[in-house]
């Protein structure tokens, strides 16, 4: 049943709502990169020092603008790392589109909900970057102590956080609070295993950024599975 949740998203992934969250997110992901990569390359040249002199050679005048080009190929390996959690956070901005569409598409019969206000989908999104960007971090040392099972150590770690994140996103609209609370500890097995099946295609290039989207589209699927 969670295979066909994810069959399902896949079947929309066409759709011009979705695609359009999709470019939102990774075109505010690439500004910011490029942002990021322009102040630090400003501030790289403020701190280095435009010439000093070397016994025997005399005074280097270059090292300033060496200095602030070498920080561009940094950024770019950096961004590789950046680019998801970053674009996941954003995206995550505008995932109420994403279910919206798909309930017009499979769920016309349900009444409508009102989105989340920016500000707090913003907070959500920030607590739920900051929640990823820790757990994984201290579960470095489970996978170089476990190395030959990080995959699956990675798979079911973001698999727990993706699963709470996105069952929580959908049922809320229709629960509220205390009522997703309950949905995600009635159904926490269900949740962790399409969790963990969104958490696979994290570790592909590329595909990885349609992760928010098809996670978001799957579990409210899911959702309006398990409530019937």
């Amino acid at each position: 049943m969670i295979f066909g949740d994810a069959l399902k998203a896949l079947g929309q992934i066409g759709d011009g709502r979705f695609l359009s969250v999709l470019l939102t997110g990774v075109g505010l992901t690439i500004g910011l990169l490029f942002a990021f990569t322009v102040a630090f390359a400003w501030t790289v040249g403020l701190v280095v020092p435009e010439s000093f002199t070397l016994p025997w050679i005399g005074e280097i005048t270059w090292i300033d603008n060496v200095a602030s080009l070498a920080v561009i190929p940094v950024m770019a390996v950096a961004s590789i790392f950046l680019m998801v959690p970053v674009a996941s956070a954003f995206t995550g901005l505008f995932l109420d589109r994403v279910v919206d569409a798909v309930e017009a598409e499979h769920y016309p019969h349900e009444p409508p909900v009102s989105p989340l206000p920016l500000g707090e989908a913003m907070l959500e999104s920030a607590k739920f970057l900051g929640l990823i960007v820790v757990v994984n971090l201290l579960a470095l040392v489970l996978y170089l102590v476990f190395a030959p099972f990080a995959p699956l150590i990675f798979w079911g770690v973001n698999g727990l956080l993706l699963g709470r994140e996105y069952a929580t996103l959908v049922a809320q609209r229709r629960l509220g609070t205390a009522g997703a609370r309950a949905f995600r500890k009635a159904n926490r097995m269900q949740i962790w295993a399409a969790g963990t099946l969104m958490a696979i295609p994290l570790t592909i290039p590329f595909v990885n950024l349609l992760v928010p989207i098809l996670g978001v589209a799957s579990f409210t699927h899911l959702y309006h599975r398990l409530a019937r």
